[in-house]
């Protein structure tokens, strides 16, 4: 077959076709991902904005880097292991810990920071240490949303579910922990259980999102798309679904927008869900 004077085979045809579906696949699979991360940002990030623990998510998506990192050195250097493994070990280590820090009347700001710093500290230690391997380092930083596989999918969808089930379980005495704790211990509810449990689930959902997408997009997506719905909407259920409707859309933008520029998708949906909060934080 000619075409403009260049002669192509079907096996050329098919091998364009092949390409164009498989290069399909990748950005459907971002697609899922963006809509199950608005999932579980409507939940963990609305209730992190609720609690005022938004930093508290920067901080357990850092342990979380320094424990994969630490898992990958491990599965490197000495024997088989699963980063994930490692990941989940530190970023419950740092919410547990934050939660009986403030059980014992420390500032969750000044615990926050100084698990942080030692967090960051550990994950810098680590990843100085697998430098030939730099593009693993590179992607738990990152991430890449083009780059998910099945497996990572369908463990996002996995998690969303089971956080969404919980959430359900226990949405009205978690937000009365939240709001007044005072009276809530008073009808008999333990504000320490459910703050902890709170803690434990965003330990588990940033985990999942930062094995798929890396830690910056991690926080970036689940506190400033809340942040900004918390500003626009007056009730917790606004809030919630502002908070799902802000992420899918920075999400799908950045998505559709590194297809047409060089540029990592990460960068472009940090940038687009900061826009958004930005027009919400001038409009009120």
């Amino acid at each position: 077959m000619l075409y403009g004077g260049q002669r192509f085979t079907y096996p050329h045809i098919i091998s364009g076709v092949n390409a164009v579906i498989e290069i399909t696949i990748w950005v459907l699979r971002a697609f899922i991902a963006i809509f199950v991360i608005a999932a579980i940002s409507s939940t963990i990030g609305s209730y992190s904005v609720f609690r005022g623990s938004t930093f508290l998510v920067s901080g357990i998506a850092h342990g979380a880097l320094a424990g994969a990192a630490l898992g990958v050195l491990i599965s490197l250097y000495i024997v088989p292991a699963e980063p994930y493994f490692f990941s989940i070990i530190f970023a419950l280590g740092i919410a547990l810990a934050v939660g009986y820090a403030s059980k014992k009347q420390e500032s969750m700001d000044v615990a926050v920071g100084v698990l942080f710093a030692l967090s960051m500290s550990l994950a810098i230690l680590f990843l100085s240490m697998i430098r030939e391997y730099s593009a693993i380092a590179w992607s738990l930083i990152m991430g890449n949303l083009l780059l998910l596989s099945s497996a990572d999918i369908e463990l996002m969808i996995l998690t969303a579910v089971f956080l969404t089930l919980i959430f359900s379980l226990t949405h009205r005495k978690m937000l009365f922990s939240i709001f007044d704790p005072e009276m809530a211990k008073v009808s008999g509810v333990n504000p320490f259980k459910y703050e902890s449990l709170l803690f434990v689930l965003m330990a588990v959902g940033i985990v999942v999102l930062l094995m798929g997408v890396g830690a910056i997009l991690v926080y970036a997506l689940l506190v400033i798309p809340a942040a900004a719905a918390r500003r626009s909407f007056k009730t917790v259920e606004g809030t919630m679904a502002g908070a799902f409707a802000f992420t899918a859309i920075s999400g799908f933008l950045g998505i559709a927008l590194s297809l047409y520029i060089d540029v990592a998708p990460s960068a472009l949906v940090g940038l687009i869900a900061t826009i958004i909060y930005a027009f919400t934080f001038l409009k009120n």
